[in-house]
């Protein structure tokens, strides 16, 4: 069955990671996706290490399901090609930073006047307006700006950054969202639609505990390693066969039952978040000692009996040889048809009852489907051929 987003068209004018995952969750769905990329380069992120054919290992997820079509946006016939393209699309991603936009002449009010109930979704780094809206940042510069980085790290050590730009996923994930937010509006209004997103603010929003206990108390949560400032049991324990367990105790069922899996019954009078955080070098110890005399796997197998949330700390070799993981689909194999390579990739997050998200098309070759669109747009080959000897595309 087609998905439910089956007829919605999106331009994609982004590029590396938040913007064209926005788009990539919007096909996954159903969305067709027409990414615009530069001539002879493409999206940096087809660069990014380690390489396969030439190609970044990555670009198999980030460029699934789109279509790919080159444009020099520099060039002064750019805009109108855009614009043509835009009047074809319900929804616009883009990436740019407001000035960029403004210079290509394909910012929102440019491309409203092709399609007048255009949906335009804007990821930039701190958003089109304030002081700070043309200022240039990536993920990194993202998470340390909302709080994040300087929450990462160990008490004694400096800020560090976490093991993924995990602004590119959460901003990309909320754009989708927000892509959805709008198409709705336009749906109920017939108005044209601006979603503008500061890169920060996702993160910052993700972060409930971080503004609303300094507004209570004052302080500025730090570094607490792996402690939660609000939990405790909450840690990653290394297990008697060097591994790592997650284990957080959230709430007092959780609790309860894990003193009763530990044999601990005299940890029951720490009956209350509260008492527990007052005494938390005691429990994070006796809990230590506790994981750290059992190997992982007879661990694993207590607490889950036990009703206790814990988990593995799993590399990538573990995930794609998880069972649970290849049951949901969470990860799959895909073949490349042009190059007869199989992959092994993420697979789409949730599962639905009235549709199914599909995964059908490998990523596009840079300039793939250029003359396919643009004969869409009746262009005709000579036109066509015109504009990639004058370098429009």
């Amino acid at each position: 069955m087609p998905g439910p987003l089956h007829g919605v068209r999106v331009l994609d004018i982004s590029t590396v990671l938040a913007g064209p995952l926005a788009s990539s969750l919007l096909a996954e769905f159903g969305a067709e996706v027409i990414k615009v990329e530069l001539p002879g380069a493409g999206d940096p992120a087809r660069s990014y290490p380690p390489l396969e054919d030439g190609v970044s290992a990555g670009w198999a997820v980030i460029g699934r399901n789109k279509s790919s079509v080159t444009i020099d946006l520099h060039h002064p016939e750019a805009a109108d090609l855009v614009g043509r393209l835009a009047a074809t699309a319900d929804v616009v991603v883009t990436n740019f930073r407001p000035a960029a936009l403004r210079r290509f002449s394909v910012d929102f009010g440019d491309l409203v006047a092709h399609r007048p109930d255009l949906v335009m979704v804007h990821v930039s780094a701190y958003g089109r307006t304030g002081p700070y809206a043309d200022r240039p940042g990536f993920a990194r510069v993202a998470e340390a700006f909302a709080g994040l980085t300087h929450r990462t790290g160990f008490p004694d050590g400096p800020p560090v950054f976490a093991g993924y730009p995990v602004a590119d996923g959460v901003t990309g994930i909320y754009a989708a969202f927000a892509a959805m937010l709008a198409l709705r509006q336009r749906d109920l209004t017939g108005e044209p639609q601006l979603a503008d997103i500061g890169l920060y603010e996702p993160l910052l929003r993700m972060m409930e505990d971080f503004i609303a206990d300094y507004g209570a108390t004052g302080e500025a949560q730090g570094r607490q390693g792996n402690e939660n400032p609000h939990i405790s049991p909450n840690n990653l324990y290394r297990t008697r066969d060097g591994r790592w367990l997650a284990l957080p105790a959230s709430t007092e069922q959780m609790w309860r039952r894990l003193i009763v899996a530990m044999d601990a019954p005299d940890l029951a009078a720490y009956d209350s978040m509260t008492a527990r955080l007052e005494h938390r070098a005691e429990i994070e110890g006796r809990v230590a000692a506790f994981v750290a005399s059992h190997d992982l796997a007879p661990l694993t197998e207590l607490l889950e009996t036990s009703g206790v949330a814990c988990g593995p700390v799993n590399t990538a070799a573990d995930i794609c040889a998880d069972p649970q993981v290849r049951a949901r689909g969470s990860v799959v194999e895909v073949t490349d048809e042009h190059t007869g390579r199989t992959r092994v990739v993420q697979g789409s997050a949730g599962r639905f009852s009235g549709f199914t998200q599909q995964i059908d098309r490998r990523a596009p070759r840079l300039g793939e489907h250029t003359r396919d669109v643009l004969r869409g747009l009746g262009l005709d080959a000579a036109a066509i051929d015109d504009l990639a000897d004058r370098g429009v595309i």
